[in-house]
């Protein structure tokens, strides 16, 4: 299948390794010219042999303002952002009575204002060429909660509502909004939680874990020109992991 992304130029967050160096990776193959973000240029250097022809940009999405001068200069670079993908890492860990205030602001400022300033700064430029794709990666836990994990099921959950309300604004302006929903992906994530794989795939249908690239080839899908009419969807990767409708 033909995606139509060559030259597209695609900034995709948080693609030093994991599930946005994979989606890196996919955009890539088609022909798309990437660029990368993480904190840790070591990793960005690593990450850059992976994907061909893609240049990288250190940001460190916590801080504020971060997102908006991302998109300035991958903006600068590339001559322009096409494909806007917002991904970023986990917020802290804990049930609601062992979280304190600060737990909740820096995962508001990780996942929620990192994606609002991404997309308000990369906006513009979609509008003014009356095409654009933007992809919010999120988590199953938006839709279906995990234990202990309360910053991030709330907050994600939001991201879905920002997704909606966005689309219905510019979709008549030949731009996309979608948000992806992965579940439990082969990642360094997943290890950092510290739950055995064995009981994880229990409660899959699938009954295994996802491999990254399944991830990545939804990601290039809804990113080319053939997904041009789905737009608002939250489109979950998940191995059939969410019960709900």
């Amino acid at each position: 299948m033909e995606l139509k992304l060559k030259n597209k130029r695609v900034l995709i967050q948080g693609s030093s390794s994991g599930l946005g160096l994979a989606c890196a990776i996919s955009f890539a193959i088609e022909g798309a010219r990437v660029a990368l973000c993480g904190r840790d240029e070591k990793r960005l250097k690593e990450a850059q042999k992976q994907v061909q022809g893609s240049i990288y940009i250190i940001c460190d999405l916590d801080q504020p303002g971060a997102g908006a001068q991302l998109v300035k200069d991958a903006t600068k670079t590339l001559g322009g952002i096409d494909i806007l993908m917002t991904n970023t890492g986990g917020p802290p860990k804990g049930d609601f009575l062992d979280l304190k205030r600060e737990d909740w602001v820096k995962g508001f400022d990780r996942l929620w204002l990192s994606a609002v300033e991404s997309i308000h700064a990369a906006l513009p430029f979609m509008k003014s060429q009356k095409w654009g794709r933007i992809l919010l990666s999120t988590s199953s836990a938006a839709k279906e909660p995990i234990a202990h994990l309360t910053v991030s099921n709330s907050l994600r959950a939001g991201l879905l509502g920002l997704m909606k309300t966005l689309s219905q604004e510019v979709a008549k302006e030949g731009i996309t909004v979608n948000a992806l929903l992965p579940g439990y992906t082969r990642t360094e994530r997943l290890a950092e939680l510290g739950v055995a794989e064995s009981e994880i795939v229990k409660n899959i249908p699938a009954g295994r874990l996802a491999d990254p690239q399944e991830y990545a080839a939804l990601a290039a899908f809804l990113g080319s020109e053939l997904a041009g009419y789905i737009t608002g969807q939250a489109i979950a990767c998940d191995g059939g992991l969410i019960r709900g409708l």
